[in-house]
């Protein structure tokens, strides 16, 4: 029987999940489903729950895989640490969500619109890159990707000389591929041109920075830099003039 398609929750402030949880807001959204910061209520703990879409999530194949996906890689310092599943009916339909550590901060593209000219300086952009590679670096060599960055579901925790940042929604279904992870690095560079204002700022970047994005152009990006590995090592060694 086909699942009913639903492409939005938008889970209220102060709705209870489980008689355990109320929800507080929401964090970010994928393909997948939707994440949001929600408080334990006996405790008064923060966590975070991803909710999966019902045709998403068919058999709670795709909840499982996640779980597991997460559990793989509890010791990647970019991802948020996977605690444990639940489910609830909600509208007609059989949610499962997963619970997760919370992390304080804000996602980028909330970030970016509090920065000057809603934008981030080249220099800051770099190291925005550079600890985004270095966290997919982690992810990859464990054989797995991510299949949905954006600056929707990073979250920045603190800036200065350096970003700590988390992923917030995760993983696409389907195993690790090189092809995947070609998929991931063309993300990166996507927010690094995001990040720098997009298009409109395009043609006043340095060199420097149009030599990483490549205007965009995949074929070009995946020459240059097939893993994230190869990308935080050129970050690594670049010249800045």
């Amino acid at each position: 029987m086909a699942l009913s398609r639903v492409d939005s929750l938008d889970l209220p402030e102060g709705f209870i999940l489980s008689r355990k949880f109320e929800i507080i807001g929401k964090l970010g959204g994928g393909w997948e489903g939707e994440v949001y910061s929600i408080r334990e209520i006996s405790t008064g703990i923060e966590r975070a729950a991803k909710f999966f879409y019902p045709q998403r999530n068919r058999n709670n194949r795709a909840a499982k895989h996640y779980a597991l996906k997460l559990h793989r890689l509890r010791n990647c310092s970019i991802l948020i640490k996977y605690l444990f599943q639940d489910q609830i009916r909600y509208h007609g339909h059989d949610l499962t969500f997963l619970i997760s550590d919370y992390v304080e901060g804000e996602t980028l593209d909330e970030f970016l619109k509090h920065q000057k000219g809603k934008k981030l300086h080249p220099f800051q952009a770099l190291h925005l890159l550079h600890v985004l590679a270095a966290g997919m670096q982690e992810i990859h060599e464990l054989k797995e990707y991510h299949g949905d960055l954006h600056t929707g579901n990073i979250i920045v925790q603190r800036y200065g000389l350096n970003f700590q940042i988390k992923l917030v929604d995760l993983f696409h279904l389907g195993g690790a591929s090189a092809e995947n992870i070609k998929w991931d690095v063309c993300d990166l560079i996507r927010i690094f041109y995001d990040s720098l204002g997009g298009k409109k700022a395009y043609s006043k970047q340095p060199q420097v920075v149009k030599d990483i994005c490549c205007g965009l152009k995949q074929t070009q990006i995946l020459k240059k830099f097939r893993t994230a590995g190869q990308l935080k090592a050129y970050l690594e060694n670049l010249q800045w003039e």
